[in-house]
């Protein structure tokens, strides 16, 4: 080796932590990735407790979820824009102190207003610490076994958190309080907080953070959503639903010229060109839609329908995670032997079949027999599409690109999601209406008096309105393979090369989604 040589790994080295220090990095990291993760899944086991306690509407209970999916999608690109500029570590800690600092607003919460103001700065915080978070990861481990360790660590995360999230939130939730599914990542916060030191920042790029974008961007989704809540509660004549759809289109044409116009985008339209990128983002935008609906009208049928604890609730989610954690192994294997399309199709055919048999569901379903099936043949589907979505998403682009296509990929999960819940959850109430004016409220009324056969007159509504649903959601996962079918037409990947390989840091973590 050459003098020059042995100095760089000299240099290397010693800006690098050692191994202590690099076992307590990757504490940090995963710690923060798992408390953001956990954040979208613990919190529809508490939903009908948070229903309860503070008398929230059911309209209002959507924007609980909603109110996070939005800020962490809408403002990702932000967030990651803003740690190359000012600092990946900077940002991360800014980042987890505010998350933390929201979660303890949200568990002192006396009202659905404050509460939904803190699920906002929640997803704020998020949107500016995960995207740090991924990059502190190839910033602070060197390149090899060392940073495909800590990448396996930090994708594995994604998975587990959830599962952590619907089982954990049962736990608290039935022995404590809903308000410490809040208070749980206080903990998590300070203790990731106090090891940041051991991060290593990396370089900074120049530019400057695109906020009209960010603020047209994220106010026009706010807008969107509203429109579609506010039409099928007053009606899509109705003053205000007018008013919002019209910002919301002015808003979101705004955005658009925004980015094509703008020296530094928040979300570059040429992302756009390549037809198997935009297929794979789409397409993610309608898996979004769908899967976010399923926690949530699942959750609200095992505890209210089923009369499940909430404890019980988290374990019956288990064939849920079950299904995940087996089809992502199975679909890292055929997208080395197959096409993307060839994965894709079959794993929202099958998902699809999983949610149709969810709408079959009835007041009296048994979990053996109709619960657990239908929800493990949902989740094989959704898991086997997530590998090679992402590998999509993510290949060909250049390096400067692979974390911006990531975050899309992610934002279009979280905006669609959103969206997806706001459409569902009008349907689902109107459906549940025609059975039973102002249904929800009837069963609510009916349980504090103990009417019992309007207990089930009212729940046979809610059913009726939640696998509705389900079938609407079926129909958007059909959506997405018709879109898969037109616009990806990419030949077999390997996972091991390029950007979106195993030994990249995008291909690696996303496939943990």
């Amino acid at each position: 080796m050459s003098v020059s040589a042995t100095a760089k790994t000299a240099t290397a080295s010693s800006e690098t932590p050692g191994g202590g220090r690099l076992g307590l990095a990757l504490f940090v990291i995963a710690a923060a990735q798992l408390m953001v993760v956990l954040d979208n899944t613990i919190m529809n086991i508490a939903l009908p407790n948070i229903q309860s306690d503070l008398g929230v509407s059911s309209s209002s209970l959507a924007w609980i979820v909603n109110a996070y999916a939005l800020a962490f999608g809408g403002l990702l690109l932000l967030g990651g824009r803003a740690g190359d500029l000012f600092g990946r570590r900077r940002m991360f800690r800014m980042g987890i102190a505010a998350f933390t600092l929201a979660s303890l607003l949200g568990g002192l919460a006396p009202n659905e207003g404050l509460l939904i103001a803190a699920r906002i700065i929640q997803g704020v915080s998020a949107a500016i610490a995960a995207p740090a978070a991924l990059s502190l990861v190839a910033t602070t481990f060197p390149e090899g076994k060392p940073r495909n360790t800590a990448m396996g660590v930090y994708a594995g995360m994604a998975g587990i958190g959830s599962t952590v999230g619907l089982l954990l939130g049962g736990v608290l939730t039935s022995y404590l309080d809903w308000r410490w599914v809040f208070f749980i990542n206080i903990p998590i916060g300070l203790a990731v907080l106090a090891g940041t030191r051991v991060l290593s920042d990396g370089d900074r790029n120049r530019g400057r953070l695109d906020v009209p974008g960010a603020i047209t961007g994220t106010t026009g989704l706010v807008a969107l959503v509203y429109t579609i809540v506010r039409g099928g509660e007053s009606g899509w004549t109705d003053t205000l639903t007018i008013g919002s759809g019209t910002a919301a289109a002015v808003l979101l044409a705004a955005f658009l010229a925004i980015q094509a116009r703008t020296t530094n985008p928040m979300m570059p339209l040429r992302l756009w060109k390549d037809r198997n990128r935009a297929g794979s983002y789409t397409t993610m935008l309608f898996v979004g839609a769908g899967m976010f609906a399923t926690f949530y009208f699942l959750t609200l049928y095992m505890q209210q329908i089923l009369g499940y604890s909430p404890i019980k609730t988290g374990l019956a989610y288990l064939p849920f995670s079950l299904g995940m954690a087996m089809a992502a192994g199975v679909s890292s294997k055929l997208v080395a032997r197959f096409a993307p399309r060839a994965v894709i199709a079959p794993g929202l055919l099958i998902a699809t079949g999983g949610m149709v048999s969810m709408h079959t569901l009835t007041p009296t379903s048994g979990f053996a027999t109709a619960l657990m099936p239908a929800m493990f043949i949902t989740a094989f589907g959704l898991g086997v599409t997530f590998v090679p979505l992402t590998l999509g998403a993510v290949s060909g682009v250049t390096d400067q690109d692979t974390g911006i296509t990531s975050a899309l990929l992610n934002a279009a999960q979280q905006i669609g999601g959103a969206l997806g819940l706001a459409v569902l959850t009008t349907i689902s109430t109107s459906a549940a209406n025609t059975r039973l004016p102002h249904a929800a409220e009837s069963f609510h009324n009916a349980l504090t008096t103990r009417e019992i056969g309007l207990v089930h007159k009212a729940g046979a509504a809610l059913t009726h309105g939640y696998t509705t649903a389900f079938l609407v959601a079926a129909a958007l996962f059909i959506g997405g393979l018709v879109i898969t079918m037109i616009t990806i037409n990419a030949r077999k990947q390997q996972t091991g090369t390029g950007p979106a390989g195993e030994n990249s840091p995008v291909g690696a973590a996303e496939t943990g989604l």
